[in-house]
């Protein structure tokens, strides 16, 4: 596929060199790997998660950190992992050791116009809260799947940053309201954030239900699957968190996504409430952003 590479930009390798190449390099540590496939087994327990988290004392320290920040209002200190998954439960210790250990991906600040890393990190962790708001919303279940494929939606677009650095910086440079990031993407790379994140993600062997939000966020019309529920979800919050300053690339590209607020029978109303409260649930969750 043709690109729009400037000519001092090096010329990007064939999609699938790109992909292998990431996968080689494994950017996921190996602990988060393991939390993931282990929380992900219907015959592991709480004593293996726990088993594997230990082997990095650095994540544990944050989660634990975390568990007890106010956005868990826990009675009592939790002082260790054996009485934080009791209390919260497999999923969602999954999801902050998978948060703490993604946030290392964006530790190495890079700023190229209105884009930086940090703000990244700040997209992806306020979608992963407002999926996760619009699912209660809505009484669906699985919240807290709700929130991972939220927090990982945009991965791609850090994986192209740190991969293809040159010519992702060229074309976050070219962003204007005139057009998309998916249509800038296909134009200077020959792919867009969601075609990498569905091949690297499914690499990874993440969860169905993230590899659907991550390919079809910005088009939940398109998919068809049985987690239809989780794209609706993850579209509506990337529209939300955009349209309230907190962007994946620091401009607003994205539609106003009618389908899918008309498919969780959401109205206008909803969305102004989901819009106002994810003000506090990010305030409350606000050690969750740390890097």
């Amino acid at each position: 596929m043709a690109t729009a590479q400037s000519a001092t930009t090096a010329p990007v390798p064939p999609f699938d060199q790109v992909t292998r190449r990431i996968h080689e390099i494994s950017t996921l540590p190996q602990v988060a790997m393991r939390v993931m496939q282990v929380a992900n087994s219907p015959s592991a327990g709480a004593g293996e998660l726990k088993e594997v988290m230990e082997y990095d004392p650095a994540l544990c320290t944050r989660v634990l950190r975390c568990v007890n920040s106010s956005a868990y209002a826990t009675r009592v200190r939790i002082t260790n992992l054996q009485q934080a998954i009791a209390y919260l439960g497999i999923r969602q210790i999954r999801n902050l050791a998978l948060t703490a250990s993604i946030s290392n991906l964006f530790k190495q600040q890079h700023t190229t116009g209105t884009y930086n890393r940090t703000s990244l990190w700040r997209h992806l962790v306020a979608a992963g809260i407002c999926s996760r708001m619009i699912a209660m919303r809505c009484r669906l279940a699985s919240f807290e799947d709700m929130f991972l494929a939220g927090l990982l939606h945009d991965v791609g677009i850090i994986l192209e940053d740190q991969h293809l650095h040159e010519v992702f910086s060229a074309m976050v440079s070219s962003l204007s309201k005139e057009t998309t990031l998916c249509d800038a993407e296909r134009r200077y790379l020959g792919f867009d954030h969601t075609t990498l994140a569905e091949a690297i993600t499914k690499n990874w062997s993440f969860p169905d239900t993230v590899v659907a939000a991550v390919r079809f966020h910005h088009g939940s019309a398109n998919y068809r699957g049985p987690h239809v529920q989780v794209v609706h979800c993850v579209e509506i919050a990337n529209f939300i968190c955009s349209i309230k300053g907190i962007s994946s690339v620091g401009i607003n590209l994205v539609h106003f996504p009618r389908e899918a607020i008309e498919r969780l029978s959401l109205t206008k109303e909803d969305v102004v409430v989901l819009a106002t409260d994810l003000d506090r649930e990010v305030s409350a969750n606000e050690s969750l952003f740390q890097l």
